[in-house]
């Protein structure tokens, strides 16, 4: 008999969690033991989550931390910041391994979480301790980690774009420039005045121009993977869609540098990543071939200005918000984590068109 990782989520009800239950539930080598909830107590992820049909055994449970985890190998945490640190402290001297996918230990740098979180930090000597949980550059340190911070949604989409020219010391003193737009699932389960329906079904919003809160995980990632003073110029965009990111950063070429050597350049390091597909010359990222996937789309465009002799460098990335940019990449962690790929599971087409 196959030995099944067992698995809880705390925070069942919102669209985090139903992502993580879509992927679990159906794997033969997992076996989720609790989903505990403060919303729909009572209630089987099957009548919260319509896309779940059949699972009526599993119940939205109110119960402690403490009580979900028991006998848990690996537990989700998917609930806001602030919650979830004052969840993970009762869970800190379990043997539990946890995956947190909200902001709250994304950040190593305090003044960085009260800026864009919240004014303090219920547990502040955590921040730094949870290995950041993207493959595409902390693959080796994601298997042997007893705690993971799952990255922000934008951060991926963004940071998916860049890597290759952090890790090639091709971001140094360099000012990127990103708009980026995202479907409506980001901004969770509960609506609210300005993403709700109505307003945002025939509409396109800039919102946090230059100060959206992922802006500084971005800049510490990229950091990480080898950057040096760079700037990071990001602003959102609200877009009429449910699902999905188009990151597009825009950044100065250098003089040494052309379209055929990027290219080669992001194709190289993204060859042995499964999931992450490198256009060729000429075909654009999209939104529509990655939704409802934990794949990644990335094209790159060059120009040479004829009368400045300016050169840019513009590259686009793809992702689908609620699966690579949240409980997909997630997922792709507890692979690594259990001894499996990353792509394990997650290797189905996307929706066409």
């Amino acid at each position: 008999m196959m030995n099944k990782t067992k698995v809880s989520i705390i925070g069942g009800a919102g669209y985090g969690a139903a992502e993580i239950l879509r992927h679990m539930l159906v794997r033969d080598d997992v076996e989720v033991l609790r989903v505990s909830s403060k919303d729909f107590i009572g209630q089987s992820v099957s009548q919260v989550h319509r896309n779940l049909p059949g699972f009526d055994h599993i119940k939205m449970q109110d119960i402690t931390p403490q009580e979900c985890v028991a006998g848990t190998d690996i537990v989700f945490l998917a609930m806001p910041h602030i919650i979830t640190a004052r969840v993970a402290m009762e869970l800190f001297d379990q043997d539990v391994r946890i995956i947190d996918l909200s902001g709250d230990f994304r950040l190593e740098n305090l003044t960085d979480y009260t800026h864009d979180y919240a004014p303090e930090h219920p547990c502040a000597d955590r921040l730094g301790t949870f290995i950041y949980g993207m493959p595409e550059l902390n693959s080796e340190a994601i298997k042997t980690a007893k705690h993971v911070a799952s990255p922000g949604c934008f951060a991926t989409g963004i940071a998916m774009g860049l890597l290759p020219l952090a890790n090639a010391g091709m971001l140094s003193d360099t000012n990127i420039r990103t708009v980026a737009m995202t479907g409506s699932s980001g901004s969770g389960v509960k609506p609210q005045a300005g993403t709700h329906h109505a307003v945002r079904v025939n509409n396109l919003k800039a919102y946090k121009a230059l100060h959206h809160q992922h802006r500084a995980e971005i800049v510490q990632t990229l950091s990480k993977a080898g950057a040096a003073k760079i700037s990071l110029d990001f602003v959102p965009v609200s877009a009429p869609l449910v699902r999905g990111i188009l990151a597009v950063s825009q950044l100065d070429l250098a003089e040494d540098q052309d379209q055929a050597s990027i290219q080669s350049l992001y194709e190289n390091y993204y060859a042995d990543h499964l999931l992450t597909n490198v256009r060729p010359k000429g075909a654009a990222a999209e939104v529509v071939a990655v939704s409802g996937t934990a794949r990644v789309e990335i094209s790159i465009e060059t120009r040479i200005d004829e009368d400045t002799g300016k050169r840019t460098l513009c590259i686009a990335s793809a992702i689908d918000n609620l699966i690579k940019g949240g409980a997909g990449q997630a997922v792709q962690c507890f692979n690594l984590m259990t001894g499996k790929p990353a792509h394990y599971g997650l290797d189905n087409p996307g929706l066409w068109p």
